[in-house]
């Protein structure tokens, strides 16, 4: 058996990340190589994701299940995959360390079974731990993200950026990203930076 654990701080209330990990759909959306999410009902659901290992690329079917809801502290869940000898568990458990911070636990474990099993967790075992690297940021991101957007909604009650807003800040981040600078087109024609 194969395990990896990543625990990291997220910058959003607890109950705030428990609306977001509440999801089934969006844990598949942040998973490394998911193609596809099919909820079945409240515990169950068949992830379609993209594997590779060095020049082997395969696509499998996982059929994930919940066995334990207990939010917002704890998510527990199997899973085997449909066509292949491999099954494997793992939790996810949140603790509060503040107001506005959640600290958030993942772990999954992988067993191989049948004569596959040494190549299957051979495979798993360099891979396992950047997956749960990689998901965990992914995971953090998303919800700061999300945090992110809420407070901006609420600090914005009356006005509604315009289309055209929105299309000034990406162009001046554009220009800034391209020229470096965030001086009129005029200026840097002057300065002899532009033609």
């Amino acid at each position: 058996m194969i395990e990896a654990e990543k625990s990291i701080v997220i910058d959003d209330a607890i109950d705030s990340v428990w609306d977001y990990v509440q999801d089934i759909r969006k844990w598949a959306n942040l998973f490394p190589g998911c193609r596809e999410c099919t909820v079945i009902d409240e515990h169950n659901s068949r992830w379609s994701i993209k594997v590779g290992a060095g020049g082997l690329v395969k696509t499998v079917n996982v059929l994930v299940h919940v066995d334990q809801w207990d939010g917002p502290e704890r998510v527990s869940f199997s899973y085997k995959l449909e066509t292949e000898p491999v099954v494997g568990s793992g939790f996810y458990i949140a603790s509060r360390k503040g107001t506005h911070a959640t600290e958030i636990t993942l772990k999954v474990c992988v067993e191989g079974g049948g004569s596959m099993a040494p190549m299957w967790e051979a495979m798993s075992k360099p891979l396992l731990p950047q997956l749960a690297k990689t998901f965990a940021g992914k995971l953090k991101a998303e919800i700061e993200a999300c945090a992110g957007a809420s407070a901006s909604q609420v600090a914005v009650v009356t006005e509604t950026p315009s289309v055209f807003a929105a299309m000034g800040r990406w162009l001046r981040n554009l220009w800034r990203a391209v020229f470096g600078s965030s001086k009129p087109v005029d200026d840097l024609i002057k300065e002899g930076r532009l033609p």
